[in-house]
């Protein structure tokens, strides 16, 4: 497949043209397997324990970062979900993956198969222990997600495996919310102020984060600090505004806006 085989077909035409030395490497010593034994062989692999196989193996090959990492350094891991293009069930419905990509090395750390009748919510706990297959342990991790998995049993289930969550909140959690709309956010200094420009466009996000200790606290479980995240965008002379809100369970000593691996500022 990436070598651009995108059927059974292609990738017996694939096999066949490989010199002895590859063919070899791959572990062909006399011949290469017939279209058929290459489809008998890959509709029975476990595709789950295929991919914790190959995200082990690219990590063993992502050489080790050259500059010193910041002193609040945490890994990222961003969840999210996507459709397969060309990938279709036997009743004809498209598969749907819920994937960990780890964002300091660009590896998908594990990928889980949602069921046909369900969503992605009830794929997240496979997922963390497909991610804890690969890695040993979630413990220090930070994970980021959209507004789906703003689920008190993720941000519960999290907090047990000593991990923590970064998560984008809307109308599916309306009360946490309001709550966070209604913060005093004009009082709040600016935590963290990024541009860039491309394409013709020019966008400023604009990050403040504040803990809220009283009365009672954020409420979600085990957040510690309220984020917004303000998006300034021009395009052809038009400009647009939106906010964002987030919370994340990292307390402020260990999580900055300005912290390039741990703040906000980096996922927004």
């Amino acid at each position: 497949m990436l070598a651009g085989a995108s059927s059974y077909a292609a990738i017996a035409d694939w096999l066949d043209d490989l010199d002895d030395l590859a063919r070899a490497r791959l572990g062909f010593i006399r011949k290469v397997p017939a279209a058929t034994t290459i489809w008998r062989l890959l509709i029975r692999l476990d595709a789950d324990h295929l991919a914790t196989v190959l995200a082990g193996w690219l990590r063993t090959r992502t050489p080790p970062p050259t500059a010193p990492r910041p002193r609040r350094h945490r890994i990222v891991i961003a969840v999210d979900g996507k459709t397969l293009r060309g990938a279709r069930r036997a009743d004809g419905r498209q598969v749907h993956l819920l994937s960990a990509l780890d964002t300091s090395t660009g590896i998908v750390l594990a990928q889980v198969t949602v069921a046909a009748k369900s969503n992605e919510i009830p794929a997240f706990t496979p997922l963390l222990d497909a991610v804890e297959a690969v890695l040993g342990s979630l413990n220090g991790l930070v994970l980021v997600a959209d507004a789906l998995h703003t689920q008190t049993s993720h941000a519960t289930e999290l907090a047990g495996r000593g991990a923590y969550l970064l998560i984008a909140t809307k109308g599916n959690q309306p009360t946490v919310f309001a709550q966070l709309k209604a913060l005093p956010w004009a009082q709040v200094p600016v935590g963290d102020r990024r541009r860039e420009a491309g394409h013709g466009r020019r966008e400023t996000r604009t990050v403040k984060a504040v803990t809220v200790a009283t009365p009672g606290g954020l409420l979600f479980p085990h957040a510690h600090q309220a984020v917004r995240i303000t998006r300034t965008r021009t395009l052809a002379g038009k400009t647009t505004r939106e906010a964002a809100y987030y919370t994340v369970s990292l307390p402020a000593e260990h999580a900055q806006p300005t912290d390039p691996r741990t703040g906000p500022a980096a996922n927004g």
